[in-house]
């Protein structure tokens, strides 16, 4: 009886031990994310300013429309224009 106990004990902690580093696995899977250009931009902004909490969210969202707008102006502007004549009927 001492033996089973003794290996039912050590298949717990097996277990246990397995548990953990596939929930750490998960974690770091999570953490990393990868940001576009305005969200690190705004950051970087954001923490210049000394900005937390609510102010900062608030300000980050504004940045971010601000630069996404900003761009997409930018690449109307700059996309060719069509080379292809109307057909004729």
């Amino acid at each position: 009886m001492y033996t089973f106990s003794t290996a039912l004990a050590a298949a717990a902690i097996v277990v246990t031990l397995a548990a953990g580093q596939a929930s750490a696995a998960t974690a770091a899977a999570k953490t990393t994310k990868v940001h576009s250009p305005e969200s690190i931009a705004c950051s970087q902004q954001a923490d210049a300013k000394g900005l937390h909490g609510k102010e900062r969210k608030t300000f980050r969202a504004s940045c971010k429309k601000d630069m996404r707008a900003a761009r997409s102006t930018t690449a109307q502007k700059t996309a060719p224009a069509s080379t292809q004549t109307p057909a004729k009927y």
